[in-house]
């Protein structure tokens, strides 16, 4: 299994990961770890791209959960599988809101609380960017993609994905 997840802030990338990963346990990449240097400061894109490369030739399974069509683009082709998770962002937001402490990106959880309100306002421009992190972008990475490929629009829908490696041992 070589899956991509690709979503929104709080559109379930993770929640899907540990789905996944309950069904058969395999080796997960946040890109998040990645792409920052400590805070909010991003990494030089190459460096961010290599570290996934070695990632990938380290794990013959895996799963990379991220929005960084920047990072993704270049890696796209090693995938068996991307899901594209766009539940809207009303939905995300509640995620956002409901998401627990990640001590991994926080020291602590009023940390997390004080930058939710900027996450927030983040999430609701997902339809208008024309970044990286944008729909547009997320779009046309799942339409170039020439493997199997599936877009999720309600949460419900995470708990019934079966990758496509899953579907071959079935």
């Amino acid at each position: 299994m070589k899956v991509i997840l690709l979503g929104n802030a709080g559109s379930g990338k993770s929640t899907l990961a540990r789905i996944l990963m309950e069904k058969q346990p395999i080796a997960r990449l946040s890109l998040d770890e990645v792409a920052f240097r400590g805070g909010t400061e991003r990494r030089p894109l190459q460096d961010s791209i290599a570290d996934v490369k070695r990632f990938i030739a380290g794990n013959r399974s895996w799963i990379i959960e991220g929005c960084y069509s920047d990072i993704i683009a270049p890696i796209l082709t090693d995938a068996e599988e991307l899901i594209f998770l766009n539940p809207g962002v009303d939905t995300c937001v509640e995620h956002c809101r409901r998401r627990p402490w990640e001590p991994e990106k926080f020291s602590s959880a009023q940390e997390q609380d004080e930058n939710l309100e900027n996450l927030i306002e983040w999430v609701r421009d997902y339809d208008a960017r024309n970044d990286e992190y944008g729909l547009r972008r997320h779009r046309a990475l799942y339409e170039s993609f020439q493997g199997k490929k599936q877009e999720l629009n309600q949460p419900s829908q995470y708990h019934r994905v079966r990758s496509h490696h899953q579907h071959e041992r079935a």
